[in-house]
């Protein structure tokens, strides 16, 4: 199984959305997990897994979930190769080991235009980091999942998901 996780905060509380699905390729999910996490951190600049991952890891517990792969909206490394983000972290909590993804749609100053994904008609690139695969094969992954537009249709559906609404 693949997971796609997304997190929505409101308040003090975080609302997070797990999309499963077998193949790349695959236009609807097999099951959608979600679970709400109250007490959440502040923000902190360069500290946003301190924030994102305990929601994460409930998600993942109160489901009972150990995907073969996690794609994560954020970075698995700030710069793709080295310095620790979201995933990375994520990768130490947990005592299984699945490929993360790291899919942002927006580009860290630390990451080079390399990590750049181009999908559909648009010239502006989603950014991917990874872990237990090549980034370029994450790359490919990311790029050749369904859907005509910047983001692939599952990974819109995770954040649709957290935030509460249906996907139609």
């Amino acid at each position: 199984m693949k997971l796609i996780i997304d997190v929505h905060y409101f308040d003090d509380k975080a609302r997070i959305a797990g999309v499963a699905f077998d193949n790349w390729l695959d236009d609807k999910e097999t099951q959608i997990f979600t679970s709400e996490y109250c007490g959440v951190a502040d923000y902190k600049s360069g500290e946003f897994y301190k924030r994102e991952l305990p929601c994460i890891l409930k998600l993942l517990d109160e489901h009972h979930l150990t995907p073969e792969v996690i794609i994560l909206d954020g970075y698995v490394w700030l710069d793709g190769v080295s310095k620790p983000a979201l995933g990375y972290h994520l990768q130490q909590a947990i005592d299984f080991t699945p490929v993360i993804i790291g899919v942002a749609k927006n580009r860290h100053s630390a990451l080079g235009d390399n990590f750049g994904v181009l999908r559909g008609g648009s010239q502006k690139p989603l950014y991917a980091t990874a872990m237990g695969i090549d980034t370029d094969r994450a790359k490919e992954a990311i790029a050749n999942m369904h859907g005509d537009f910047r983001l692939p249709t599952l990974i819109k559906k995770a954040d649709s998901a957290c935030r509460g609404h249906e996907l139609v």
